[in-house]
């Protein structure tokens, strides 16, 4: 018999069974939901593009984006906050994508040219930003007009503790009224960090808010997060909620809500500052060590942005602006807490609802 033919043969033989094993298991691999079809975290339909645009310099500087094609002739605003460092538009490009495609302005304030601009400084700057930011969309040509009657912001990290301070200071500040806040993982108001926070008993009453964390932050925690539900003392309990995002590593790749998860990045929003492969976390003074559950590595977007953060400041907008989908966002209902289900049927865990955190 020839020694050498049967070596091929067994080779061959082999070979196949190593793919027909990778095969089987590539078939069973759990994967994640994919972005919902329809409501609140679903892919927008309203408009194909985003109009682009940068104003002032420095601190003062912000990002205007408007929904086009077609083009409205008016839109609600959404402030939309970064974290701290994290002026690069790319950290959360996605989401302010789903946004504006939604049928949102989104307004963009930097409010610090870097991580040394004072602690002091980040309030008067965002508020100085979305000042001239509503005048210019009012005033110049060619813009689409905003509804000053629907206004919401939203922030991660320390663009939490902003967007707060912005719904607490609107009236004195001369801005409209903010009638939705999403605060999510906000941080740092105490030791070491100090970062300023207006005082929150000015928040109105008829405003609808939610105070979101992560349970693997290991950042920042949920201090701030409650500081945030507790002293917005105005609004009733039927008009917020304490939410805490709950990791879940049934299939692959796992959903980890850590300190980065919020973020959402897109390489078209990368206003040219910096590494355009930047990790999650980069942006928000998270140490990069590469390794545990804070790894660096760049995520893709996935359930805990479609199904958590997307489906409830969707709810929560449309709850504000047009007393609709109040269910996805408020009153720990089924709608609210529900997180898709992974390729194997089995339900990714819910979101963790309180009014008592």
């Amino acid at each position: 018999m020839n020694v050498s033919k049967i070596l091929r043969t067994i080779s061959g033989t082999a070979l196949l069974v190593v793919f027909s094993l990778q095969s089987i298991a590539f078939s069973q691999t759990v994967l994640p939901p994919p972005q919902p079809d329809d409501g609140p975290g679903s892919k927008p339909r309203a408009h194909a593009s985003v109009l682009k645009k940068r104003y002032r310099e420095g601190a003062k500087e912000y990002w205007i984006y408007e929904p086009d094609a077609p083009k409205p002739r008016t839109a609600p605003v959404i402030v939309f906050l970064h974290g701290w460092g994290g002026t690069n538009p790319l950290y959360y490009g996605a989401w302010i994508d789903h946004l504006v495609k939604r049928g949102n302005i989104v307004l963009f304030p930097r409010y610090q040219s870097s991580v040394l601009t004072p602690r002091a400084h980040f309030i008067p700057n965002t508020v100085e930003a979305i000042k001239d930011a509503l005048e210019r969309l009012q005033k110049s040509p060619g813009h689409v007009r905003p509804e000053l009657n629907r206004i919401a912001a939203v922030g991660h990290s320390l663009g939490g503790v902003l967007a707060a301070s912005v719904a607490a200071l609107a009236a004195e500040s001369g801005l409209p009224p903010v009638r939705a806040v999403m605060a999510v993982e906000p941080g740092m108001t105490s030791e070491p960090a100090n970062v300023p926070i207006a005082d929150l008993k000015k928040i109105m009453a008829d405003t609808l808010l939610l105070a979101v964390a992560g349970d693997r932050d290991t950042l920042v925690s949920d201090i701030d997060a409650k500081r945030i539900y507790y002293e917005s003392r105005r609004v009733s309990a039927d008009n917020k909620d304490f939410i805490t995002l709950v990791t879940d590593d049934h299939g692959t790749p796992g959903l980890i809500a850590n300190h980065r998860a919020p973020t959402a990045p897109d390489p078209s929003y990368d206003n040219g500052e910096g590494d355009r492969t930047a990790p999650r976390g980069s942006s928000t003074g998270e140490p990069t060590n590469g390794s545990g559950p804070q790894s660096t590595r760049l995520p893709v977007v996935n359930a805990l942005d479609y199904y958590g953060l997307w489906k409830l400041f969707d709810g929560l907008c449309d709850a504000a602006f047009y007393s609709k989908n109040r269910e996805y966002a408020l009153g720990n209902t089924p709608q609210q807490r529900f997180m898709g289900r992974w390729s194997d049927g089995v339900a990714v865990k819910e979101l963790k609802v309180t009014d008592k955190p």
